[in-house]
């Protein structure tokens, strides 16, 4: 058997379906950002908003689905997703809750969307820390600086005044998707991806 025909004989390599389905979700720019935010969710989703900067200056969107999680995880995604050249498209869908909201914050609000059953969730954020008191009270330093970083971002992403922000982050603040609008996190509604091509 020659080498040409053992090379036809091989088995097809089939990649498993969530590969094939990433792969494809890349193609097409978009990149889904689901489950809790740690800083293993954050790396893959900086690489690959790095390496479709890296092709081309077309949209990017990304679909955010999330509860929250570790917050500097979400700043990593909010902060590259303002560093690249692309524009960076944000979609919510299912609930965009806590360090979810801060990264999707990380685009321009005319650049914001969400789908109709959209929830969003913004509070400050908690700490557990055990330990001596000295790390207790550095902990809660900490705690009580990146609520006012929190702030500061909603505020001047959504336009509304610092006083209130803090004020509706000291206890869970849900939003439907068009109290969100109202409130300055969201552009408007979409129902359809077509919808995304007029911008």
């Amino acid at each position: 058997m020659t080498e040409q025909e053992q090379e036809n004989n091989k088995p097809a390599v089939t990649l498993p379906e969530s590969t094939f389905l990433e792969e494809k979700a890349f193609r097409s720019r978009v990149i889904l950002v689901f489950g809790t935010i740690t800083d293993t969710l954050a790396s893959e989703t900086v690489r690959r908003l790095l390496a479709l900067d890296s092709e081309s200056d077309a949209p990017i969107t990304m679909m955010i689905s999330s509860p929250g999680g570790h917050l500097e995880s979400g700043d990593a995604i909010h902060d590259v997703a303002r560093f690249v050249s692309a524009p960076v498209i944000m979609v919510g869908t299912g609930w965009v809750g806590s360090a979810a909201t801060h990264l999707y914050l990380g685009a321009p609000r005319e650049r914001r969307f969400c789908l109709p059953q959209t929830r969003f969730l913004i509070h400050q954020p908690s700490g557990g820390t055990r330990g001596p008191a000295s790390d207790i009270a550095i902990q809660a330093k900490e705690i009580i600086t990146a609520r006012e970083r929190i702030a500061q971002v909603i505020a001047r992403e959504s336009g509304q005044p610092i006083e209130r922000v803090r004020e509706d982050i000291e206890r869970d603040r849900w939003m439907s998707a068009r109290e969100a609008i109202d409130y300055g996190l969201v552009s408007r509604i979409i129902n359809h991806r077509n919808e995304l091509a007029k911008i």
